[in-house]
């Protein structure tokens, strides 16, 4: 037993030795995010590293025809042509929807073209056209035709009239950051706002002063998730406030716990912040995500701070007292009407409504608000049963009148 313990209080120490080094080396040399690039032009090989293909866009690789077949043309990231004495034919264009992605083998990057040229080709499937798909390979071709330059086309296939195949052959450029594929963070459980797939979406990636929070907003919810097999690499999320004076940021919820988001229990990260200096700029809010064997995810958020709050948390606080004070007078309220309604059942034997307190005041408040409920009992009434009734229960004088010279009649009022 005192070896188990032993053991897990390294463990704890190291983890917590682990957690204080990690926070100290981003405070210190600064985490770079891992942002989405905005030409589109990009794609993740298969280690998960970034390659940012943005300084090729458009960039023409032109390919000979043997004989009389055409010539044939990429132009990266843009758009594949057949080239003749006839005309151009388009082989489809390069969608910013991320036709990019790793490839397998020799192969290293996959791009596809979409939405050619539709003659001859409308019984494609959903009337897309012509297509092209390019097979990118970091380097030389197979058989080294790529004579120095940024690469040539290796080969060209044919698969019909309205589908080619490509061969192209480039130097890549040099991996960028390693992405942790999967993860993602928004302002609802579903949502991905701030963070998708890894990549820190364009206005989180530095301060923007058009997607600032407003002054009276005292809370921001952050949900997380990401892959089961891997959510345990998430770490602590660390919070930097530029300029350090001036706004006092707390954080709390699962995921500032370290707890392990996945897709269907995602983490909660609730960022409260109060304005303790007004100024006319934003602050500017870096969170932090350490994750395990991979690059931060790292993304900013801004507060504007138009004056100073104070320290009960104004109007969120007012509220909460409200409600505290109403739950308090509900529970005297309720206590109050069993306490009374137990002490006339039991002291003065009424039951039902009238056993309720107040309910003769009640009653006495409708007579004289109706106005009725003044007459008197007449002395050949005093043995009547029904003597005590409200006025409005007894009948006319009319019938009253009638009555007494005919039988009495039991059940009528």
């Amino acid at each position: 037993m005192r070896s188990l313990k032993k053991c897990s209080g390294e463990d704890v120490a190291y983890h917590l030795l682990v957690t204080v080094v990690a926070a100290v080396l981003l405070q210190a040399i600064g985490a770079f995010s891992v942002a989405t690039p905005n030409t589109g032009c990009y794609a993740l090989d298969n280690s998960s590293h970034i390659h940012d293909f943005s300084s090729w866009i458009g960039q023409p690789f032109e390919y000979e025809g043997k004989g009389k077949d055409a010539d044939l043309v990429v132009r990266f990231c843009k758009d594949v042509e057949s080239r003749s004495q006839a005309g151009y034919v388009d082989y489809g264009r390069f969608d910013k929807l991320n036709f990019f992605r790793a490839g397998s083998g020799h192969v290293s990057f996959i791009q596809e073209y979409f939405n050619g040229d539709l003659m001859n080709c409308e019984q494609s499937y959903d009337k897309m056209g012509r297509t092209a798909k390019v097979n990118i390979i970091c380097g030389n071709c197979p058989h080294g035709q790529c004579k120095g330059g940024l690469g040539c086309i290796c080969n060209v296939e044919y698969e019909s009239a309205c589908r080619t195949v490509v061969e192209l052959a480039v130097p890549c450029e040099k991996p960028g950051l390693r992405v942790f594929e999967g993860f993602t963070v928004g302002f609802h459980p579903r949502s991905w706002e701030i963070v998708y797939n890894g990549l820190t979406q364009l206005g989180y990636e530095e301060a923007h002063k058009e997607f600032s929070f407003n002054t009276a907003q005292t809370r921001v919810a952050l949900y997380m998730t990401a892959i089961a097999s891997v959510s345990g690499s998430v770490q602590k999320p660390l919070v930097k406030v530029s300029p350090e004076q001036g706004l006092k940021v707390t954080l709390s919820g699962s995921a500032a716990t370290g707890g392990s988001p996945t897709t269907l229990s995602p983490t909660s990260l609730l960022i409260d912040w109060r304005c303790d200096v007004a100024r006319d700029n934003p602050y500017e809010v870096e969170v932090t995500i350490p994750i395990e064997n991979y690059d931060p995810v790292q993304f900013t958020l801004t507060k504007m701070c138009e004056y100073q709050q104070s320290e009960g948390g104004g109007a969120a606080g007012g509220w909460a007292i409200f409600g505290v004070l109403s739950c308090i007078v509900l529970v005297a309220s309720t206590l109050f009407c069993c306490g009374g309604f137990i002490y006339k059942t039991r002291v003065y034997n009424q039951r039902g409504l009238d056993a309720l307190p107040g309910m003769t005041l009640l009653s006495a408040c409708l007579e004289t608000v109706s106005g009725v409920g003044h007459g008197y009992s007449r002395p050949e009434d005093v043995n009547n049963p029904f003597a005590n009734q409200a006025s409005w229960e007894r009948q006319p004088a009319s019938t009253q009148a009638t009555g007494r010279t005919s039988e009495v009649r039991y059940g009528s009022i």
